[in-house]
């Protein structure tokens, strides 16, 4: 494992301060500051704070057109993705559009057989669907790369709108509408929504068009913020950034959790997980929720984890949710073994560690390549791609990376330079698939590293942790853990580390694995633990570490969860 390197956020007092003459927690304007909140509006997380529907590009185009289908009862199918963020995504889709009366199925494409968003082979699936042809297609979260796709289901008689948050290509669909902050010319502030809150933007615009045509009372209509729960889901399940925006959202939907108003198949997804709906967190939303969603893409079809979002029958919800819960102890089982091989053959082959690392296998499954990529990722600290032979012989590989390497940009550059080895390429930044000829993997390594070396300047890289510098004695109790675990942290607006100097009074192994400690700073004593951690710790530490509660036979207390801990300087 790769060593880490400590590091402390720069901080901005300032800004702190004015957020604290707003009313904010001292501790929480401090934070906040660091991660570049400048004023309090920016942490209003009220609907009353949501950027305007009408601020997205051909959003309220898209909505005229939804909502002259939905009065001359035209029939509506959804395209999803086989993610979370594609099934929430989905499921807001299908249960805001039935809600305003429309006629509308959803169908998710299989990873394995028609690969990702709206192919020709997934229009002729759509075609001949059983409910009956469908005169428009919606895409969510896929759809700004399909030219083919749309193109194809034009030519078979069907018109399409596009919603999608991911980034174009150089030429667009020739769709009816594309709703996609991050298309060319799209004004809206928040270019990190995902695919999940593009869609539920298009529903707030469609109920607005049709308030402006009468069908509705000016106030009336289906109550959209019911949804905030599957957009909250999808929202940290996707890692998108959580900008201001994306927090009130995220915010929003926690909210309809922990007080018990939610949809029943996120209420028996809790359930399966042992999470407590009111206590939810981002956490559990990425952790445990998540997770079980994306198993049923992973292993088998995703419409298992569609309709546990948009069935309202308890019963059936919860039979759904055992059904995740399984998939993903299987998901659990075969990641773990293909890392283990992974690992083995990377090992054996006594490999020069670059400036990334690639690793195939012709027996693994396809649909838990990415998680392997993303534990050899952590591992190593590079930039990764794991493969696996489809069944039509090319090698089907997802990646995962580190900040320094834009992924996407690596593959594009990649695609470019060898003209023909990678026949299709997509993602962003921080991960990406693709499709290799699997005569090409040796060329393609070469080629990948080099590409990471030429676009990132470097041939090695350190991981880093980013900490908040030290926590304040008088805070540094289970109160404001607490506080700290009720706020929305995740992807680019990363939950509080603190730094501080211990010394360490007493430490044993939990379990042969887990190091149990208790530590000392100035007069204060606390519980910590590391998890995964079996080397004993010398007699002061200086440790990275986050502040959580401890709930044990009644009694709450802090607990210091460490990150990373080493020698302290004398």
């Amino acid at each position: 494992m790769v060593v880490p390197k400590l590091s402390t956020r720069p901080s901005y007092p300032e800004a702190a301060r004015a957020l604290e003459v707003a009313g904010i927690h001292p501790l929480l304007a401090r934070l906040w500051a660091a991660r570049g909140v400048k004023q309090a509006t920016e942490t209003q997380l009220k609907w009353s704070a949501l950027i305007p529907p009408g601020q997205l590009t051909q959003g309220e185009q898209a909505a005229a057109v939804l909502a002259d289908a939905i009065g001359a009862r035209k029939r509506l199918l959804i395209i999803a993705d086989y993610d979370c963020d594609g099934a929430t995504a989905c499921a807001v889709g299908i249960r805001a559009l039935r809600a305003m009366g429309a006629d509308v199925d959803f169908l998710v494409p299989n990873r394995f057989e028609t690969g990702y968003g709206l192919s020709p082979e997934v229009v002729k699936l759509a075609a001949a669907h059983a409910a009956g042809k469908p005169d428009i297609l919606i895409t969510v979260d896929n759809g700004i790369a399909s030219v083919d796709g749309v193109q194809a289901a034009m030519d078979a008689g069907m018109q399409v709108v596009v919603t999608d948050h991911h980034l174009p290509g150089d030429t667009l669909p020739a769709a009816l509408a594309i709703v996609n902050p991050n298309q060319p010319g799209c004004g809206f502030p928040s270019k990190n929504l995902a695919g999940v809150g593009v869609i539920f933007y298009l529903m707030l615009a469609l109920r607005a068009e049709l308030r402006r045509r009468g069908v509705f009372t000016p106030d009336g209509g289906p109550r959209l913020d019911n949804l905030a729960d599957l957009v909250a889901l999808g929202t940290v399940a996707d890692v998108v950034k959580l900008d201001a925006n994306n927090r009130l959202l995220v915010t929003q939907g926690l909210q309809k959790m922990r007080s018990g108003r939610m949809q029943a198949g996120l209420r028996a997804l809790f359930a399966v997980a042992a999470r407590e709906p009111r206590e939810a967190s981002a956490f559990d939303l990425g952790f445990a929720l998540g997770p079980r969603i994306n198993a049923a893409g992973r292993l088998a079809d995703m419409s298992l984890g569609i309709n546990c979002l948009i069935t309202d029958d308890d019963i059936l919800a919860l039979q759904l949710a055992r059904q995740l819960d399984e998939m993903n102890q299987q998901r659990r089982g075969i990641e773990t073994t293909m890392r283990e091989e992974a690992l083995a053959s990377i090992d054996q082959s006594d490999p020069v560690i670059k400036a990334s690392v690639c690793v195939y296998h012709p027996d693994w499954h396809q649909g838990v390549v990415g998680l392997v990529a993303s534990r050899l990722k952590e591992t190593y600290w590079r930039p990764t791609l794991a493969f696996a032979r489809s069944a039509t012989g090319e090698l089907r590989g997802s990646g995962r990376s580190i900040p320094d390497v834009h992924l996407r940009d690596v593959l594009d550059l990649v695609s470019k330079r060898n003209p023909g080895i990678i026949l299709k390429f997509g993602g962003h930044a921080m991960a990406a698939g693709l499709t290799l000829r699997e005569d090409a993997y040796a060329q393609f390594i070469e080629s990948f590293d080099a590409a990471v070396q030429e676009l990132s300047g470097q041939s090695s890289f350190d991981p880093v942790i980013e900490t908040d510098g030290g926590l304040e004695s008088g805070y540094a109790n289970a109160e404001v853990a607490e506080l700290l675990q009720q706020q929305v942290w995740g992807a680019g607006f990363p939950a509080p580390i603190f730094r501080d100097t211990f010394f360490v009074r007493q430490q044993r192994m939990l379990k042969d694995k887990h190091l149990k400690l208790s530590l000392e700073r100035g007069h204060q004593r606390f519980d910590a633990i590391w998890f995964n951690h079996a080397q004993m710790l010398p007699e002061y530490i200086d440790a990275a570490y986050r502040l959580d509660r401890n709930v044990w036979n009644g009694r709450v207390s802090a607990q210091l969860i460490i990150e990373y801990a080493g020698q302290a300087e004398q």
